[in-house]
């Protein structure tokens, strides 16, 4: 069941929202909500009680995406196909990657972010950050039962602002409205 908000003003009907707190992590991501009762942060949880997303992304030979937890088992069996810790590579071109990585890295220009090859296709980080948190999003909407689209994210301290704006241009893709990070 949807909640509902009267304006009394103007009479305007709106189904209300939920503003969640993402932590997009190098390993793991979770998602919090404010509770509009208690005004408590609650982390969201799934029927199995986790709240931790893993920050993996399995790409298939058809390009068909599996995120987080499922994706796991695919580190072992298709390492190359299998793209994890992508937050380091953020907002980094490819002459500043100094780490190396088992998944195949394309240089797209100096001014570029880097690019991340699978079976000929080059995905971005942007682009990979991207589906984990759609994810996120999908995942809080089911558990919330009402549409998430603007959030607050974390990031570490130590970003720079071309990082910063690649995790809001991340969010945008996802169908984020990302209020701050």
């Amino acid at each position: 069941m949807a909640k509902l908000s009267i304006n009394i003003a103007t009479g305007s009907i709106q189904q209300a929202e939920a503003i969640v707190g993402i932590d997009l992590g190098t390993t793991n991501s979770l998602v919090a909500f404010m509770h509009p009762e208690d005004k408590k942060p609650y982390i969201l949880k799934e029927v199995d009680q986790s709240t931790l997303v893993p920050s993996v992304v399995f790409i298939g030979e058809h390009g068909e995406r599996i995120i987080g937890q499922a994706a796991l088992p695919y580190l072992v069996s298709h390492p190359e196909r299998t793209i994890k810790s992508v937050k380091r590579l953020m907002g980094k071109a490819f002459h500043d990657i100094k780490e190396s990585t088992h998944f195949k890295l394309i240089d797209q220009g100096p001014e570029k972010p880097v690019g991340i090859q699978v079976d000929g296709s080059t995905y971005n980080t942007v682009e990979i950050s991207s589906w984990i948190l759609q994810e996120l999003k999908h995942r809080a909407e089911h558990l919330l039962k009402m549409p998430v689209q603007k959030c607050v994210v974390t990031v570490p301290a130590y970003f720079n602002d071309t990082q910063r704006q690649a995790t809001r241009d991340a969010g945008k893709l996802a169908g984020l409205d990302i209020l701050r990070i």
